[in-house]
């Protein structure tokens, strides 16, 4: 977000002073301003500045649904906590809330003219000719879960903010002396040897007893937890699910066959050659000898081309340009014929056809079926309301969803048990259906025996469902989950053997052993690596593979384990190549990277002494209210 507050206007000398006045003065105030709410519903306080709960429960839903995106699945508000949501939405809050106490104290506003600039600016709300589009507007905000007022109040708040934020970070260069550090140092290769640890390398791993399988059982029973299981029955109302092909009537299929001819019909194609020439004398002569008994080929070499500069191709009529090179082309009888003079858009030309392939419809017979299938597929789109509307008056009047679905001729599909991630009991995912995801995700935010509204199915369509019954989330026994638990306490006990093994070698390197001595006494092949760079990933070695390389002098050895499963590497630095070109040789990417991350620094200064000068207060009471608000 920081980038798009960046214009390179300022010096770094006039961003330092103004930080210096902005912390200095900022305790300089007016009359009070609230933000979104009471005191009472103040998450967080900065001055007379306040963040309601309702703001704090939009951005924490955000983050949530990126999250959730990411990730794939639905996350749990448990879940979102491991991963530090809660804690990163309230940092946002409190940047906000001290960045807006500070535009308040300085009386910064925004023109209603100004304010309407930026949303219409906003590529979210275009369409293809740049313009903005209230519909686009609309939509994009219904599909964020975003009332107008909250965008408009928090685009204005953004834009207020900016003001400081472009004063701050605007302009700022980073210096040369950095940037040839940085290049020193992210421009710097190296080379390895190393040789690598696996299984073949240890002892076999034999199954466990039944006390130390128990012990590490008890000490990982989380990983093995049984997850809240739902049964959901559910009927699903789509054009497709409702049509019936044997009610269209023979002659409506015949009718629109007739009517829509030209669909079914493959137009003829012609393998065109076209000859170019520069006036209508040439063009005119050359037709003469052709007409004399002058081949075509050698008509194309008397005009100084080749028979790949005259090819056109393979066309139906309509495939060319040009309408009068159509005509001609398509108004000879056989092939091999050859036109008159024809008065093109590039010039005169003579224009020969080599190949004919004449035009074929296909027979009502062999399409027949689909299009009775298109037609039923209309009468159900048309009657697809009626039908929504009969099963909502059938529920409404006390049917079940098996009664309602019956009576409109649909399916009552059911889902047995399946968690939160789609997956069935036995560990595997359930039977799918097109909106397999928003089902469960709807299902699992559902009480047993609720009439919640449908969901969407398809791109017409309507899924009712019901929750049946909870299995609560609860704890496997050893016995259910034995074969899982020995495989995992055998693949962990195998992986520290392998690192206890690489990491001995490691240390018999350090000792004074060289690699190949220890590669020969262990049966181990030694190999290299070039051109290993600091930051970069290798499929052998892995990102932290790499760090370690480089976390070392020009003599570093050191064990890491490779990216592939239950494989380690013990290596050896065996030569250092310095960056050429020097600061010089950085990309505009990495420069702008470096002055970003240095106006970044700057603004986390900022506002963290932001934070001294406003007192900032946290209220976890409301923060709990507002997660805990549907």
């Amino acid at each position: 977000m920081l980038d798009s507050f960046r214009k390179a206007s300022k010096s770094w000398v006039s961003k330092a002073l103004l930080l210096l006045l902005l912390v200095s003065f900022g305790v300089w105030g007016v009359s009070g301003q609230m933000l979104g709410g009471s005191g009472t519903d103040a998450v967080v306080t900065a001055g007379d500045t306040k963040v309601s709960m309702i703001d704090y429960r939009l951005a924490y839903d955000r983050q949530m649904a990126v999250l959730s995106r990411q990730l794939g699945q639905r996350v749990s508000r448990e879940q979102a906590s491991l991963f530090g949501i809660d804690q990163a939405v309230l940092g946002q809050m409190v940047a906000g809330a001290v960045l807006d106490e500070q535009s308040r104290v300085m009386h910064l506003g925004l023109s209603k003219d100004r304010l309407a600039s930026l949303v219409a600016e906003d590529p979210a709300f275009q369409v293809a000719n740049g313009q903005f589009s209230r519909d686009a507007f609309t939509q994009v905000l219904r599909s964020i879960g975003m009332s107008e007022d909250d965008y408009i109040r928090n685009r204005q708040e953004v834009a207020i903010r900016q003001q400081i934020v472009e004063a701050v970070s605007d302009g700022i260069d980073a210096p040369a002396v950095m940037l040839e550090a940085f290049a020193l140092h992210s421009g710097e290769t190296r080379e390895v040897a190393y040789f690598t640890v696996g299984q073949g390398a240890i002892e076999p791993v034999a199954a466990p007893e039944d006390d130390v399988l128990a012990t590490y059982f008890d000490a990982n029973k989380d990983a093995y937890r049984a997850p809240e299981y739902r049964g959901i029955t559910f009927v699903r109302l789509t054009p497709e699910a409702i049509l019936d092909a044997t009610s269209i009537p023979e002659d409506d299929v015949r009718a629109d066959y007739e009517a829509r001819l030209d669909r079914y019909t493959v137009p003829e194609t012609r393998v065109i050659e076209q000859l170019v020439f520069n006036d209508e004398a040439n063009a005119s002569a050359a037709r003469e000898r052709i007409l004399a008994g002058q081949s075509f080929e050698d008509a194309v070499a008397d005009a100084g081309k080749t028979m790949s500069d005259v090819q056109l191709g393979t066309l139906a009529k309509t495939d060319l340009p040009d309408q009068a090179i159509a005509d001609a082309a398509f108004a000879l009888a056989n092939a091999g014929d050859v036109s008159g003079v024809v008065d093109g858009a590039f010039g005169p030309v003579i224009v020969r056809v080599t190949a004919i392939t004449p035009a074929t419809v296909k027979p009502f017979e062999e399409v027949s079926d689909e299009i009775r299938r298109e037609l039923a597929l209309v009468v159900a789109n048309d009657t697809l309301l009626d039908i929504h509307d009969a099963y909502e008056d059938a529920r409404a009047g006390g049917a079940t969803m098996q009664e309602a679905a019956e009576s409109q001729k649909l399916e009552m599909q059911v889902i047995e048990a399946v968690d939160a991630q789609g997956n069935a009991p036995s560990g595997e995912a359930v039977a799918t259906i097109p909106e397999q995801s928003d089902l469960i995700e709807a299902a699992f935010d559902s009480e047993i025996g609720a009439d919640s509204p449908p969901i969407n199915a398809a791109n017409s369509g309507f899924i009712w469902y019901e929750v049946t019954h909870v299995t609560p989330d609860r704890d496997r026994t050893l016995d259910e989950v034995r074969d899982r638990v020995v495989e995992d306490w055998m693949a962990e006990q195998t992986e520290q053997r392998i690192a206890e093994k690489a990491n001995g070698l490691a240390d018999r390197l350090s000792q004074g052993e060289t690699l190949e001595q220890i590669a020969e006494a262990e049966g181990l092949a030694v190999e290299n690596k070039y051109g290993l760079q600091r930051g970069a990933n290798d499929p052998d070695f892995g990102a932290g593979g790499i760090a370690a390389v480089f976390s070392g002098g020009p003599d570093h050895k050191g064990a890491v384990a490779s990216p592939s499963t239950n494989l380690y590497l013990v290596f050896q630095v065996t030569g250092v190549s310095q960056a050429v070109g020097g600061a010089e040789a950085l990309g505009e990417g990495v420069r702008q990277g470096v002055k970003t991350s240095l106006a970044d620094d700057l603004l986390d200064q900022m506002v963290a002494k932001l934070q001294t000068v406003f007192p900032v207060r946290v209220n976890q009471s409301a923060i709990q209210r507002a997660l805990s608000t549907q």
